[in-house]
């Protein structure tokens, strides 16, 4: 994820390589290269166009993960009033799904079984099967 500092400069979090590394690298680097062997400006160039490429990346990346989890969570509405079998830790278990709760980033689904018992915080990954 990039932040934005106070300097207005972009740095990425979680252990990727930021701007400011970057430049840092860069600034060494041109400091301790040869004086009779110059850094060709074509590669000087070149570097900074695959840092470019690769901070996108990442960015598109971030937006890609928000928008898959944005997408399961407007599927899973259509789950509402459905009838399915579901994965639990004391076995397998059939019901109609009654409710949806997306307050904790992804999709908790509530589970109304056959019995009547109510089946809270079940994940999308835990369905079996849709009827």
């Amino acid at each position: 994820m990039a932040t934005v500092d106070s300097v207005g400069s972009t740095s990425l979090q979680s252990g990727s390589i930021g701007l400011q590394d970057f430049l840092k690298i860069l600034l060494t680097q041109l400091t301790y290269q040869d004086p009779l062997k110059p850094m060709d400006n074509q590669e000087f160039m070149a570097q900074i166009a695959q840092f470019t490429s690769l901070e996108q990346t990442q960015q598109i990346n971030t937006k890609l993960d928000t928008l898959l989890s944005s997408q399961s969570s407007l599927q899973s509405v259509g789950l509402i009033g459905k009838t399915v079998e579901v994965k639990t830790q004391s076995g397998t278990a059939v019901g109609t799904v009654s409710s949806l709760s997306l307050a904790s980033g992804s999709p908790q689904l509530t589970i109304t079984t056959t019995s009547g018992t109510a089946l809270s915080g079940i994940s999308l990954s835990q369905i079996n099967t849709i009827r």
